[in-house]
């Protein structure tokens, strides 16, 4: 290995041994070959490689093998590096499947519009001697939401009325963040409950994961709208409520009742728990397979979703 990374390797002593050192890699196109012990140099830092990230859904592992842990030795710090993935694939969203792709290009803009903004994850692009855009991302001190909802210790009244006000403050002013993707023509393409982070400082939550995009979607904002909806829908249940889950109860729930694209999912949380306010459920309603009117803009679903707390508070 060069002497000069090698010193970097022995000042900061990672948690990999320098003989266990690999290859100095200045071209990520064949990321599989990029292990740990490894050493990506780029944009004059160098990064020693302590494995691969993975993404944890429905209970199983799913590795990121484009994705890399890594410590940026100028520095010491922990450093996740996304190298460049070309990836089309269909998604699967309730009854509809959409054609879409993974792009660095459309990750790295994001970060540049949101560089210094704490409400979303911080980094940026470089181009590798490949021509590969890699994004050097920061490491988000904190922990996805709906950990941090499954793990309150409290029954759905409790939780509803002594902490769910504080968790739909911070959620609303998430919201207002994709608002201003939108504004700049931007989406982030993949809002999912785990894609949102509680800063373990502050509380207030961060988007991370903007490499998503779409060939053809009649709104382009449609979806993140509908993934807000999944979210919101999951913090004022404390967690997902299926048809399957509330039959046993024996009550009166119809289809009407259920998310549009995940038929299974109640969505109508005033049937499971009266006390939810009604002006809340309305928003909620939106989002099911019975409403005919849904929210195309974030500005319309603030628009009734803000009231809704200060009737919470007042509660």
């Amino acid at each position: 290995m060069p002497e000069s990374v090698r010193a970097l390797v022995e000042r900061f002593q990672p948690p990999v041994s320098v003989r266990s050192y690999g290859q100095v890699f200045t071209d990520t196109t064949e990321f599989m070959n990029i292990g740990y012990g490894d050493v990506i140099a780029l944009g004059g830092k160098h990064y020693l490689v302590l494995g691969d990230e993975s993404e944890r859904r429905f209970g199983m592992e799913d590795p990121k093998f484009w994705v890399k842990r890594c410590i940026e030795m100028e520095c010491g710090k922990y450093r996740i590096l996304k190298l460049e993935f070309q990836e089309t694939f269909d998604q699967h969203i309730g009854p509809l499947t959409i054609t879409c792709h993974r792009s660095a290009t459309k990750e790295a803009r994001i970060l540049r519009l949101t560089a210094g903004d704490p409400r979303f994850m911080q980094g940026v692009g470089l181009r590798d001697s490949g021509g590969n855009l890699v994004r050097v991302l920061e490491r988000v001190a904190g922990r996805r939401l709906d950990l941090n909802v499954e793990d309150v210790h409290a029954d759905h009244r409790e939780y509803f009325h002594d902490i769910f006000p504080g968790i739909l403050e911070r959620f609303i002013a998430a919201c207002r963040a994709i608002h201003l993707l939108h504004q700049n023509g931007e989406t982030h393409g993949d809002i999912r409950r785990d894609h949102l982070y509680v800063d373990h400082k502050t509380g207030d939550y961060c988007w991370i994961d903007f490499d998503y995009g779409y060939d053809s979607v009649e709104n382009p904002f449609g979806l993140d709208l509908f993934g807000l909806g999944n979210i919101l829908a999951f913090i004022s249940g404390k967690g997902v409520h299926t048809i399957q889950d509330v039959d046993a109860g024996g009550l009166d729930i119809t289809e009407a009742d259920c998310a549009l694209f995940f038929r299974h999912r109640v969505v109508n949380l005033r049937k499971l728990f009266p006390y939810v306010p009604e002006d809340l459920n309305r928003v909620l309603m939106h989002y099911s397979a019975g409403s005919e009117i849904f929210y195309e803009t974030v500005p319309e679903l603030l628009a009734d979703l803000e009231p809704c707390l200060t009737t919470l508070r007042r509660a």
